[in-house]
């Protein structure tokens, strides 16, 4: 399965776009969409030049790969398209080990329906101790694009 439209969307409006190098708040160099990393698996650094939009479209694409993977590898039974998006979101956003090692997974594995999935989801809201609003949001985001 790959990433649709509504999914990208989802990432980029809650990443925004940032065409300078910046610490995210869990204090990752980062740049264009949320980008760690380059295509060349380079690790963004705070003195690398800034991007245009397109390139960071690029990026972000290139990006997804490795979390539509990793969300085709973990997940166990069928899911639908706005279900896939929404994983896909979070791994982008928390990396594919803390999907792998998640009791939203092992929910997921075992239910796909579990009501207890929207109480999984909101549980990864800290930064660095700290809850985040903007993680609150995306979070609940991506668990309405999922049982949506």
């Amino acid at each position: 399965m790959k990433t649709s439209k509504k999914g990208i969307d989802l990432i980029k409006r809650f990443e925004g776009f940032v065409s300078k190098p910046y610490l995210c708040p869990a204090g990752v160099p980062t740049i264009g969409f949320g980008a760690t990393y380059y295509a060349d698996g380079r690790q963004v650094s705070m003195k690398d030049d800034p991007i245009t939009q397109a390139a960071a479209v690029d990026l972000l694409k290139n990006m997804l790969t490795r979390y539509e993977h990793a969300v085709n590898r973990y997940v166990q039974p069928e899911i639908n398209q706005n279900q896939f998006d929404a994983l896909v979101s979070f791994a982008y956003n928390l990396g594919s080990g803390a999907l792998q090692k998640s009791t939203l997974l092992k929910k997921i594995n075992n239910d796909p329906c579990d009501p207890d999935i929207h109480y999984q989801f909101k549980r990864w809201v800290r930064a660095n101790g700290m809850i985040l609003d903007g993680l609150v949001k995306r979070r609940k985001s991506e668990c309405d694009l999922y049982f949506s």
